[in-house]
């Protein structure tokens, strides 16, 4: 048997072995965050439209080089009746072709180019921006599920403990089967909100998956475990430092204004349409002579030259494109009074959150211990018999929902600071930087933190 019981414990180990290799890696929200900037399908589109721009650039780029052209031509004529000429015709040449002037064409064609390529920068910091808030936000809303858990599991066991004293009083007659009837509700009333917490954490799971570009298909699998717990960040910016910020780092008002460019520049290309473009060609070329008392049939040598083309009557297309071009330049302006005002409107209503997240923080922070406190006075009076089971029950509601709701403003106070930090263009600035109130209004936080435990006990 020793042999059997052997082998057993070596395939134990190794299926223990191979379970902690396949153990979910742990993610602080900085590591959710760079791991979302390398494999987020947006941030990735978005550098493919970069590259792109640099082919266009490359392609406008050409206008100012010398070009190389080729062509050929062989023909042969069936005559009707009898000639002279010979009936093979052809001709072949090589040219390189330079142009001399373009009416501002080139010029402003590159122009338009290096703009482009500009303003898809800016459009890819303008989504790893935006991807940064989205996974700081769902970080923070993943970190606030799973507290909620931890927050319905104590409470559950709370009334479940209280359940089971309403029925041992019960049978010891010293109360009626009303209270074990109510602690009974009270208790079914709290198992779904449990369930409800444990589906959000996994819709936080799957989100935040999605944002990273994390593979989620196995069921029931975690695909990471967030490390960190939810805490308030004592940060409290300068409206007017932040405004300011904003206005001149937000990579959006840049990309408008190069907007507004770009239309200015295509409304010189346009124009050019109605200017002459001058051309100097040089090559070798080889050709037949149809006509014999003219000279041989082959022929070959040098050719050079000037080519000028200049439209003088287009049927006014070249005015159409540009009062089309016109028309979008001043919608680009307009657009770029939007883009400002609606970037103003994201920073006052991140302060407005703001604001509110800390006030609901200030007025919960020491009500949360006076509720844990109200309710070991209620066991206390119930023990003594001074008290009844529905005070009881509703001082442990009222635990649940004191935390629940300063849970809910830390998060909402952390995910305003995430909304703001994008609203002034990303990163962290002097105004988004913890000041010496703030700090001490953290540490004043901290100190008022609740008990590890429902009803006040460590």
């Amino acid at each position: 048997m020793r042999p059997i019981f052997r082998s057993g414990f070596l395939l134990l180990g190794a299926v223990l072995s191979c379970t902690s290799a396949r153990a979910a890696p742990r993610y602080t929200i900085d590591d959710v965050v760079r791991l979302a900037q390398n494999r987020n399908p947006e941030i990735a589109i978005a550098r493919k439209k970069i590259t792109a721009a640099h082919g266009g650039e490359l392609e406008a780029r050409a206008g100012y080089l010398p070009s190389v052209v080729t062509n050929g031509l062989y023909r042969r004529r069936e005559r009707a009746e009898s000639s002279r000429l010979r009936p093979d015709d052809y001709n072949a040449s090589v040219r390189v072709v330079q142009n001399l002037y373009t009416g501002g064409a080139t010029s402003n064609e590159t122009a338009i180019a290096q703009l482009t390529l500009a303003k898809q920068e800016d459009e890819l910091q303008v989504v790893s921006d935006r991807v940064t808030m989205d996974v700081r936000l769902a970080f923070y809303e993943l970190l606030l599920n799973r507290e909620k858990i931890h927050l319905r599991e104590q409470s559950t066991e709370v009334l479940r403990g209280d359940l089971k004293s309403a029925r041992e009083r019960l049978r010891a007659g010293t109360v009626g089967p009303l209270d074990a009837s109510r602690a009974e509700v009270a208790l079914a009333n709290e198992e779904p909100e449990l369930i409800q917490a444990q589906t959000d954490l996994q819709n936080s799971y799957l989100h935040l998956s999605d944002l990273c570009g994390i593979d989620n298909r196995v069921a029931g699998a975690k695909p990471f475990e967030a490390f960190g717990t939810l805490q308030y960040e004592p940060r409290h910016p300068d409206l007017n430092a932040s405004l300011m910020r904003a206005a001149t780092d937000r990579p959006e008002i840049r990309s408008a204004q190069k907007d507004i460019v770009i239309e200015e520049k295509q409304l010189e290309v346009d124009r050019s349409a109605a200017r002459p473009h001058v051309q100097f060609f040089t090559g070798y070329e080889a050709y037949s002579e149809r006509d014999p008392l003219v000279g041989p049939e082959f022929n070959h040598g040098y050719v050079a030259g000037v080519n000028t083309t200049w439209n003088l009557f287009d049927g006014f297309a070249t005015r159409g494109r540009m009062d089309a071009t016109r028309a979008r330049r001043d919608a680009a302006i307009l657009s770029l009074k939007a883009t400002k005002l609606g970037i103003e409107s994201e920073v006052r209503s991140a302060f407005l959150d703001l604001q509110q997240a800390d006030s609901v923080l200030a007025a919960q922070a020491k009500n949360v211990r006076t509720a844990d406190e109200a309710l070991g006075f209620a066991n206390n009076n119930l023990s003594a018999g001074l008290g009844t089971q529905l005070d009881v029950l509703q001082a442990a509601g009222d635990v649940t929902r004191t935390r629940t709701t300063r849970l809910s403003a830390i998060y909402l106070h952390n995910a305003a600071l995430a909304r703001l930090e994008r609203a002034v263009g990303g990163g962290t600035a002097p105004a988004l930087l913890p000041n010496e109130k703030s700090e001490d209004a953290g540490r004043a936080w901290q100190a008022l933190r609740p008990p590890a435990t429902l009803g006040g006990k460590k």
